[in-house]
């Protein structure tokens, strides 16, 4: 009976040690077993889209896509992220030759970077943004 309440007083001991490691920054307990609090990365400026768009053109449609006419929106801050999204607009090809006519896409840019791209869907911002040519 003695053996069990000592491994009983032992376990609750070291969860309340252990509980000690989780303290937030506003605790008060000693620096050392604070959590640090991550510093926030400023925000960065807004993308030069045009730029970005016409260098890694390859990113955002396929080469065989022939794409034309390629027009870009301003800028817009990305809600789930760090980076920032612009709609872009271009006549594309299919690959069969025949025409598709014009395609509108989100590219996701961060840290001067293409990162994802995707087609524009009816909920997007990109019917009623407006385009200047690249």
């Amino acid at each position: 009976m003695l053996r069990i309440i000592a491994h009983v007083a032992l376990l609750a001991g070291a969860l309340a040690l252990g509980a000690c490691g989780f303290a937030d920054s506003r605790a008060p307990v000693p620096e050392f077993m604070r959590i640090r609090e991550t510093e926030q990365q400023p925000p960065e400026p807004p993308p030069d889209v045009k730029r970005v768009v016409r260098e890694q053109i390859d990113i955002v449609f396929l080469n065989t896509s022939y794409p034309r006419e390629v027009h870009v929106a301003a800028p817009h801050r990305e809600v789930r992220g760090p980076g920032w999204t612009a709609c872009v607009r271009a006549q594309l090809t299919s690959a069969t030759g025949s025409s598709l006519g014009p395609q509108t896409y989100v590219v996701t840019i961060n840290g001067g970077k293409v990162v994802d791209r995707r087609r524009a869907e009816a909920d997007d911002i990109c019917g009623t943004e407006a385009y200047e040519p690249i």
